[in-house]
C-alpha cells in the first residue's frame, strides 16, 4: 500500500537525519519573500539576498513595497533573475494591498483554499511557491511537491514517472495525517535525501537511507 511505503520512507529519513526545522525564516513575511527568491536558485544565494535586505532594515512589507523595481532588484541581486523576481515580489505586494488592505496577518489566517487561490492569482507564483507560503508562512497543512519529491518517488517506483504536481500532492494528502508539522518535516527530509543521495545525474545509492524502498536497492540512470 502507498500509505505503508510513505510511512516507511518517513521513518527511514527521520532515523537517518536530525529534525530539519525548515523553513529558515524569522517571520511569515520573510518566508514568503524567500519562497519567491528561491525559484531557480539554491538557498545559499537566497540567504545572501535576505541578508542584504536585513542589513538595510528593508525586510518588511511596508519597506519593500515602497521600493522601486530597480532598487528592489539590486537588493535581491544575489538570488539571480533579480529583475524578474523583483517584479514577482511587487506583484505579491500589490495583491496584498489591493485585496487585503496590506494586512498580511489577516491574509495568512484565511482557510488554505482561499489563501492558495489568492497566491496563485499573483503573476509569477505557481503551485510550489504558493504551497510553500501556505505551509511555511501560514502554518496550514498542505504538502509541497518539488523536483526532489518527484525524483525520489519515481526512482523507488512509488509513483509513475509521468505523475504531475497535483497527483503527487494528492498521494501525500490522502495517505498521511493532515498535519502541518508532519508535512513540513517530510518535505524537508526529502530535500536532504535529494541533495545528498538521490542526485539528478549521479545518484549516490550507497548508504542512502531509502535503499530497498520499492525493492530498489540502486538506481541506474537509463542514459
Amino acid at each position: 500500500m502507498v500509505s505503508d511505503e510513505l510511512e516507511d520512507i518517513y521513518r527511514r529519513m527521520s532515523e537517518y537525519f536530525r529534525p530539519q526545522h525548515w523553513w529558515p525564516g524569522e517571520t511569515p513575511f520573510e518566508v514568503m519573500v524567500g519562497a519567491i527568491l528561491t525559484q531557480n536558485t539554491n538557498w545559499q544565494n537566497v540567504e545572501k539576498a535576505i541578508a542584504n535586505l536585513k542589513e538595510a532594515d528593508m525586510l518588511s512589507l511596508p519597506a519593500m513595497a515602497s521600493l522601486g523595481a530597480e532598487e528592489l532588484a539590486e537588493y535581491i541581486r544575489p538570488a539571480g533573475y533579480y529583475n524578474i523576481k523583483a517584479g514577482r515580489l511587487q506583484n505579491l505586494f500589490t495583491m496584498i494591498a489591493e485585496h487585503w488592505d496590506n494586512d498580511l496577518d489577516y491574509l495568512l489566517q484565511q482557510p488554505a483554499p482561499v489563501l492558495r487561490e489568492q497566491l496563485l492569482s499573483v503573476k509569477g507564483i505557481g503551485p510550489e511557491t504558493a504551497d510553500s507560503m501556505v505551509l511555511y508562512a501560514a502554518g496550514q497543512p498542505i504538502f509541497v511537491v518539488d523536483a526532489y519529491t518527484h525524483r525520489i518517488l519515481t526512482r523507488h517506483e512509488v509513483i509513475p514517472d509521468d505523475s504531475d504536481y497535483f497527483q503527487i500532492q494528492e498521494i501525500f494528502m490522502d495517505n498521511l495525517n493532515e498535519d502541518a508539522a508532519l508535512f513540513n518535516e517530510y518535505h524537508a527530509l526529502l530535500v536532504q535525501v535529494g541533495k545528498q543521495f538521490c542526485k539528478k545525474s549521479k545518484p549516490q545509492c550507497g548508504g542512502c537511507p531509502l535503499a530497498g524502498v520499492g525493492g530498489v536497492e540502486e538506481y541506474v540512470p537509463c542514459c
